[in-house]
């Protein structure tokens, strides 16, 4: 099991004063990556789009943690709502620090089936909503630090998840020409996760779909949230993907199977 967030780092608040938006708040990477930030002091703005209960549940416990949070609700299928939900964030705490775009669409398409409805509703929600938002947030902002999720399998393919899997190619080469444009004053960077066990439901497929990662085995919503908190806390970095699979892109790279 891994170690709990909060034992590594609540006696080191590294974030503390620092007011972070998370997309995507209620889901499993989401909640684990505003409870991570939270326990290094930041405080949140929890973006959902209708899970209002478990909206307000995490900031219930984020509360508890000593941090203060605030549930705002934006659907990434109205562009209206991008810069929308950037105001109301900074409005919370008079301003942003922090960018975590998590919230993505996942839906099963091939190529055979593609329709262009779900080509551009997952270009829309998973590459030009984060785009529009960090941009956004450049505005408002005017400095800080934005991690944008990808997918470890940005190297290699998924092949069952067409439209998805390019819009997260999409937001690969966003974040590396945002994190040009947006220099010095603002850090753009990235993290891709691999498998990564988000429903107990699902752990006996994972245990026989680990065995073929370098690490044999899978990981944990904790996992992200760690790639994210060092990527939010680095000073020096910018532009770079941080890879949590397991070892997954490193044998796709190296044709290993």
């Amino acid at each position: 099991m891994t170690e709990n967030i909060t034992s590594m780092t609540a006696n080191n608040p590294a974030l503390k004063g620092k007011i972070a938006l998370v997309t995507g708040a209620t889901s499993p990477l989401g909640r684990a990556i505003a409870l991570g930030l939270a326990n290094e002091g930041a405080d949140i703005v929890a973006h959902f789009h209708t899970s209002a209960r478990k909206a307000q549940y995490l900031c219930g416990e984020i509360e508890k943690i000593g941090c203060s949070a605030y549930p705002v609700r934006a659907d990434f299928n109205r562009e209206a709502d991008y810069g929308r939900l950037i105001r109301q964030a900074g409005k919370c705490y008079g301003r942003l620090d922090i960018l975590v775009n998590n919230a993505s669409l996942y839906s099963r398409t091939t190529l055979d089936d593609l329709s262009s409805t779900d080509f551009f509703t997952a270009m829309r929600v998973n590459a030009w909503a984060p785009f529009v938002l960090c941009r956004e947030f450049k505005k408002a902002a005017g400095r800080g630090a934005i991690v944008n999720l990808l997918d470890s399998r940005i190297v290699g393919s998924d092949r069952e998840h067409a439209g998805y899997s390019v819009s997260k190619h999409a937001l690969n080469a966003l974040t590396r020409l945002m994190a040009l444009e947006f220099a010095p004053r603002i850090r753009v960077n990235a993290v891709a996760p691999g498998l990564i066990l988000t429903g107990a439901g699902e752990k006996e497929r994972y245990d026989r779909m680990s065995r073929a990662l370098p690490l044999q085995r899978y990981g944990e919503p904790e996992d992200i949230a760690r790639a994210v908190l060092f990527l939010a806390k680095g000073p020096f970095i910018t532009g770079q993907t941080l890879y949590v699979d397991g070892g997954r892109q490193a044998r796709e790279k190296y044709n290993v199977h």
